[in-house]
């Protein structure tokens, strides 16, 4: 009886031992691959206006008579934008030019009485002094005259200063001007972005602004998700003493998504370099940290705390951490424990299917 007793509980500790040293799961393993992955410096910033032109009058004190214009509207050099009440500058352009009229009746009769005088010093049938008082009213009215042609040609000016011309192509950013206001030489009435063309202000610190320089390709992501492709225009000679920031100026295409004030986030391709990678399927994120299970060749598991660097569609980069020969758990780790013994299965691959697959299959 004592016999039997022993060896039935021996057999039960042994059968319990079986079961704590049998496999719980199954799993496919993969092992770090290098690849060759892009190298990028990534930034954010705002999209202004490559330039703005302030557009503003020249006329004073005139009433604004129409504007032709609208924000957004996309304008050409020369158009006419808005047109001043011209009716008083007319008046006086006309007076000015009835006052050349009189200035040039009024040389023409001193300039014939300094002939005659000087046709009769000859003779001696005219004083000398007065000779010489006909030849400085003949200078006097010619310099009247140009006096008056100047005024004419200031009221000239006044007259095409009615109308408010765009000093280049451009699409309207802002618009000030309001039917029937008069307003002071000087008044600013639109602005104008040049040519329509937007650039991505990207701050980028310090350490990293001389890795870029001009003509380098951007990814700009905009607000929504879209996309611009820019390039490096120039780099400004200053830092931000506050942020240790310097600012990379990027020209950016022409397209209806971007917007001047809107902040955007994109990176600069620098070129590419080999990386020891992973499946993203393989690398757990706990914390902030990854981690990824390590497979021995008894098929015991050992969690890794390991460094993550770039992330692609499907791949992380691995920055240290873990051997490059290591045998990691390709898929379900958070089924996982530091520990656990598992059963590897060979031939899977990194097949997402053969991989949900063999994550369900049990030991009996």
């Amino acid at each position: 009886m004592h016999a039997s007793r022993g060896t039935s509980g021996s057999a039960a500790r042994d059968s319990d031992a079986a079961a704590i040293a049998q496999p719980a799961l199954s799993v496919a393993v993969t092992t770090p691959r290098p690849a060759m992955l892009p190298t990028r410096i990534a930034a954010h910033g705002n999209v202004t206006a490559w330039q703005e032109a302030s557009i503003g009058t020249e006329a004073n004190g005139l009433r604004l008579a129409s504007v032709e214009v609208n924000v957004g509207d996309v304008v050409q050099r020369g158009q006419v934008l808005a047109t001043f009440a011209s009716d008083t500058v007319s008046a006086e352009l006309a007076q000015s030019r009835a006052a050349v009229a009189e200035a040039e009746a009024a040389l023409a009769e001193a300039e014939d009485n300094a002939q005659r005088a000087q046709e009769l010093r000859a003779t001696g049938a005219m004083a000398t002094q007065q000779i010489l008082q006909y030849s400085t009213a003949a200078r006097t009215a010619r310099a009247r005259l140009e006096a008056t042609r100047a005024v004419e040609r200031v009221q000239q000016l006044r007259l095409a200063q009615t109308q408010v011309h765009a000093p280049d192509d451009g699409v309207i950013s802002s618009r000030s001007a309001t039917v029937g206001a008069v307003l002071p030489a000087g008044q600013e009435l639109f602005r104008l972005i040049r040519h329509g063309r937007l650039e991505w202000r990207a701050e980028v610190t310090a350490s990293e602004l001389e890795r870029l320089q001009p003509g380098l390709s951007a990814r700009v992501i905009l607000p929504g998700g879209r996309e611009l492709e820019g390039r490096v225009r120039t780099i400004a000679p200053l830092v931000d003493s506050a942020t240790r920031n310097g600012l990379v100026y990027v020209d950016l295409p022409i397209s209806d998504v971007a917007r001047a004030g809107m902040f955007a986030r994109g990176e600069f391709e620098l070129g590419t370099r080999q990386a020891l990678t992973l499946p993203r399927s393989a690398v757990q994120l706990r914390d902030g940290f990854g981690y990824v299970h390590r497979v021995d060749g008894n098929g015991r598991i050992t969690e890794l705390k390991v460094l993550l660097g770039q992330h692609t569609d499907d791949r992380i980069e691995i920055l240290s951490g873990l051997e490059p020969d290591a045998t990691v758990v390709a898929s379900g780790g958070a089924f996982l424990g530091d520990g656990d013994q598992v059963e590897v299965i060979e031939g899977l691959g990194e097949s997402a299917e053969s991989l949900a697959t063999a994550l369900n299959v049990r030991q009996p």
